[in-house]
């Protein structure tokens, strides 16, 4: 299917359902969540009110009341469906708080959902105009609580705070032209500024493939009001109260190619690095960290010399004044959209000599999972990395063909030649085709991985497939894709695509997998009662030893399944969450894989189970 029409079908399944409704019953006002609330995410077990299950993003509970002893007794306590026509992809992950599931859902939907009856309690409708510029499906991620409000992202690039106990809004902020191509898919994060007490709200946005600048932003909890935002593509300028404040990187953007004149070409203007998905927040070095996405156009020659900073990377930002401070780049110069924006995950482990080192954890859609040390990225200040910030790299996928490995002390990729898709001859429309793997859509995805102190093992729902990849011709149009690429999607292995993987992440090895035909879109979570929870595209909701990967319990939703699971305790009892409903990036761009899943019923439902 070419380009166009894949835009234009991923356009009409938005258009056409732009309303507002608040609905609410008898509301009993539950308790503020407060800054302290949200550091100890991780380590309490009544409520889920981070992304990531904590300021670290471990995706790990406490929880052991079901294990993987009694986890075969599992069944559904109740099904909430998110009705009407509207079931494209729901990628959510919930906020649990004092008996209620705050769950996002597609087209800008949130639903307040009692947790003891499955009783909706509230819901908003976000309306959106006609002309919204979604690249994946309309999904959104999860929301962020603080307070009284509960705050989500829009498709028409606002985000909106809400009062949590009857879905009135409270604000409303418009950040950027949807009609540029500018969206918010993930969901925002609330950090404490530890040099001022102050309480913010962080969120970027997204829109790489429409050649937006992406930016990441701070804003007033209270008003909404922006604090500080920060552009990704060096030589752009940030803003600080409302003021312009300092450059990304340098003025003069050396990382970005110019003409003859001396002019910085087309591609700096647009050049994507969106965060577009959630922000870790280091409490100890007082440091944002998140991914930034990749370079705008993907055809690597238009951006062809430098290495595109900064983008395809994962970025430190102090929060006082919206600065980066740090950066750490996986992919110079990403010809394959690869991007860099998976979640850094925080961990922490003693090396050789008994020493404590405080590290990042990165799977990268490039196919290799890094290991870096988080507090030399958040104090050094300065940009190309330092060779002893990358303390491992290593394949997590198969048949990675464009890189031979990551060299340790320079932190760069070890090219394989050939494997950037080359230029059109002169005359012609698009390059020669080249096989590349892994494809654009990545080993791993947005789908978040869990880390389990317990077992000292990363869980990362990966992929095995390949594309063909060519270059096109590209100019910059408003609202129109930039890319300047083509592609098709393929199978890799006849008996699977999705492959589950425990990783060491000191040894760089393999410790088990487990095999699924259709591709892995959902994120997973790990608890003390050795269990490994996610979901598959084919719509299981599955139970796995966290140590030995056996799989232990498996329940059929009805959908797919492209979300993050979270588990929680109420009235002393233990319970296990996941949304379900197909849909995201691979039925819209994945080639082979489209076909494989189109039997996949679409759907849009919130899951709860208990052991009886």
């Amino acid at each position: 299917m070419k380009l166009a029409t894949q835009i234009k079908r991923a356009l009409l399944i938005t258009s056409g359902y732009a309303f507002l409704t608040v609905c609410a019953g008898s509301v009993v006002n539950a308790k503020d969540v407060t800054w302290e609330d949200i550091a100890n995410d991780a380590q309490t077990t009544q409520d889920v009110l981070m992304y990531g299950m904590g300021p670290k993003a471990q995706r790990y509970s406490k929880l052991d009341k079901i294990n993987a002893d009694n986890v075969k007794n599992l069944v559904p306590k109740w099904s909430f469906s998110f009705g009407d026509e509207r079931q494209r992809g729901q990628e959510v992950q919930p906020i649990i708080h004092d008996g209620v599931a705050y769950v996002t859902a597609s087209y800008s939907r949130l639903f307040a959902i009692d947790l003891k009856t499955g009783l909706k309690k509230w819901k908003y409708s976000h309306r959106l105009p006609d002309d919204i510029r979604p690249c994946c499906d309309v999904i959104n991620r999860g929301a962020a609580i603080y307070g009284d409000k509960i705050y989500f992202g829009t498709l028409d690039a606002a985000i909106v705070a809400l009062n949590k106990d009857t879905g009135k809004v409270v604000w409303k902020k418009k950040f950027e032209d949807h009609s540029a191509g500018y969206t918010m898919t993930g969901a925002p994060t609330i950090i404490k500024d530890q040099k001022t007490g102050r309480v913010m709200l962080v969120h970027g946005s997204s829109g790489d493939e429409f050649g937006v600048v992406g930016r990441l932003y701070a804003r007033d909890v209270d008003t909404g009001e922006e604090i500080w935002m920060r552009p990704l593509v060096e030589g752009h300028m940030g803003r600080l109260n409302g003021k312009e404040s300092t450059p990304t990187g340098d003025i003069k953007a050396p990382s970005w190619p110019r003409n003859e004149k001396g002019e910085l070409k087309e591609a700096w203007h647009h050049g994507g690095g969106a965060p577009w998905q959630s922000a870790s927040f280091d409490q100890e070095t007082n440091t944002i960290i998140i991914g930034a996405g990749n370079p705008a156009p993907w055809n690597t020659w238009k951006r062809t010399p430098g290495d595109s900073l900064f983008t395809s990377g994962q970025a430190y930002i102090e929060p006082s004044t919206g600065e980066l401070i740090g950066f750490y780049q996986h992919t110079p110069n990403d010809a394959w959209d690869f991007s860099g924006n998976n979640e850094i995950v925080l961990f922490e482990y003693k090396d050789d000599n008994g020493k404590l080192v405080k590290a990042g954890g990165h799977a990268d859609r490039n196919g290799f999972f890094y290991v870096t040390d988080r507090e030399m990225l958040a104090k050094r200040g300065e940009y190309p990395n330092k060779p002893t910030s990358l303390l491992n790299a290593f394949p997590f996928v198969d048949n990675i063909s464009w890189a031979k490995g990551i060299d340790l002390k320079t932190g760069r990729p070890i090219e394989v030649n050939g494997q950037r898709p080359p230029q059109p001859e002169p005359g012609q429309k698009k390059g020669k085709a080249i096989e590349v793997s892994p494809p654009f859509l990545g080993g791993k995805n947005w789908n978040p991985m869990s880390y389990n102190p317990d077992t000292g093992l990363f869980y990362v729902g990966a992929n095995h497939w390949k594309e063909d990849y060519w270059t096109e011709n590209v100019t910059y149009s408003k609202g129109a894709a930039y890319l300047g690429q083509g592609f098709r999607i393929k199978k890799m292995y006849e008996d699977h695509v999705g492959i589950l993987r425990a990783l060491d992440p000191i040894k760089g090895k393999i410790v088990w997998e487990h095999k699924e035909k259709l591709p892995l879109w959902s994120g997973n979570l790990s608890t003390a009662g050795n269990l490994l929870f996610t979901g598959t595209s084919d719509g299981y909701f599955k139970a796995f030893d966290a140590k030995t990967g056996d799989e232990l319990w498996k329940f059929q939703t009805g959908s797919g399944i492209v979300s993050c699971p979270v588990t929680w305790e109420m009235d002393g009892k233990q319970y296990v969450g996941i949304a379900s409903g197909y849909g995201g990036a691979v039925p819209l761009w994945g080639g082979d894989m489209a076909a494989l899943t189109r039997t996949v019923s679409q759907g849009g439902s919130f899951w709860v189970f208990e052991i009886r």
